[in-house]
């Protein structure tokens, strides 16, 4: 069977922004990777591997991982801790 999870994938580290951090993916797991013997990469003969299916929610991607009858993990993702800070609190310690 096909193993795959569905994740909200993380905000760029280039940028402070939120942007493209709305969608879910669904990400197949890879089977067997073997180290290629010329130029050390990892590789595998499992084409699900490099197949990326973006959703607009969570439930889109659960529903299709079902009705194909895919294996799937969900991956919640971290609540962000936002501290609010005013600039004298820079000379108040």
């Amino acid at each position: 069977m096909k193993r795959a999870k569905i994740y909200n994938p993380n905000k760029s580290a280039m940028q402070s922004g939120l942007g493209k951090t709305n969608k879910w993916i669904l990400e197949f797991e890879t089977k067997n990777p073997t180290k290629n013997p010329l130029m050390g990469w990892e590789s595998s003969s499992d084409t699900y591997t490099e197949l990326k299916l973006e959703f607009s929610s969570k439930e889109l991607a659960i529903n299709y991982a079902k009705k194909k009858k895919i294996n799937f993990e969900i991956i919640e993702p971290k609540k962000r801790k936002i501290v609010k800070k005013s600039y004298a609190d820079n000379f108040l310690s």
